[in-house]
C-alpha cells in the first residue's frame, strides 16, 4: 500500500541523515514522519533552534530474532521486575537527565511524547530493583509491526543492566505474535547497541521493512 509521505518522495531527500527542520512540532505530524521513516531531534546543541527531522542513511534495527542476550543477563535480569507503561514519565525523566552526555530531550519533546503517551502511540517499558525502585527503562513509539525506540537509561549504581533488561522484555512482549514481521528501530546502530544485535542497513531497505511493517497489527499493549 502507497503511503503519503509529508516530507515528499524519498527519491528526492538529500543525500545525508538530516533531510528537514521545522520551526516545532505537533503530535499528528510526528507520527506521520514516523510512518515515512523519519524522526524528530532537536538542534538546540547546534545553535539552531529549530527541529531536525532525521532518515538515516545507515539505520540502526533489531529484528526480534537477533537479540543478543548472555548469559550474564539472563542471570542479571533475575534480580529485576519489569513492567509496560506504568510509568511513562518517570522513564522520560530518567531519559532526560541533564546529567547524561549528549542529552537531547528538551521541553518540546517530552510535551509531544507525553501526548502520545496518552492518545496510545507510546510505550515505555520500566525495570524496577527488589526495593522498588526504577532504575532503567526505555520508551519508543509504536505503530503496527514498527516500535521506534527513542532513549533508554539505567541508574548506574542501583541498575547495572536495567536498561538491557528492559530491552529484554520488550523484545519478549513484542515477539508473542507476528514476530517475524516487527522490527524495532534504533535510529543509528552504536557499538554498545551492535553488540546487543542491531544491525545497518541502508535507508531505502529501511523504509521497505517499514511499508511492511506498517501493515502488521499492533501489539496488545493494554492487556
Amino acid at each position: 500500500m502507497a503511503r503519503l509521505n509529508v516530507f515528499g518522495p524519498p527519491t528526492e531527500w538529500v543525500d545525508q541523515d538530516l533531510i528537514a527542520f521545522s520551526s516545532g512540532l505537533d503530535p499528528a505530524l510526528t507520527l506521520d514522519a514516523y510512518r515515512s521513516g523519519v524522526f524528530p531531534m532537536p538542534l538546540e546543541r547546534s545553535g539552531f533552534d529549530h527541529i531536525g527531522w532525521w532518515s538515516p542513511l545507515r539505520r540502526g534495527v533489531l529484528p526480534l530474532d537477533a537479540l543478543r542476550v548472555q548469559r550474564s543477563l539472563r542471570q542479571s535480569a533475575k534480580h529485576y521486575t519489569t513492567t509496560i507503561d506504568t510509568a511513562f514519565e518517570a522513564v522520560l525523566d530518567g531519559c532526560a537527565d541533564p546529567r547524561r552526555p549528549s542529552g537531547w530531550i528538551d521541553d518540546e519533546i517530552r510535551r509531544v511524547y507525553t501526548e502520545l503517551f496518552r492518545s496510545g502511540h507510546v510505550h515505555s517499558v520500566e525495570t524496577w530493583d527488589a526495593d522498588g525502585n526504577l532504575v532503567g527503562g526505555l520508551y519508543g513509539v509504536s505503530l503496527g509491526g514498527l516500535f521506534a525506540g527513542e532513549s533508554m537509561f539505567h541508574d548506574p549504581v542501583r541498575g547495572r543492566d536495567a536498561s538491557k533488561v528492559a530491552l529484554l522484555r520488550l523484545v519478549d512482549f513484542l515477539a508473542d505474535d507476528y514476530a517475524e514481521d516487527r522490527i524495532i528501530d534504533t535510529q543509528w546502530q552504536t557499538g554498545h547497541l551492535a553488540s546487543l544485535g542491531v544491525i545497518e542497513i541502508d535507508r531505502g531497505e529501511y523504509l521497505s521493512l517499514l511499508d511492511e511493517a506498517l501493515e502488521v497489527p499492533e501489539p496488545a499493549w493494554s492487556d
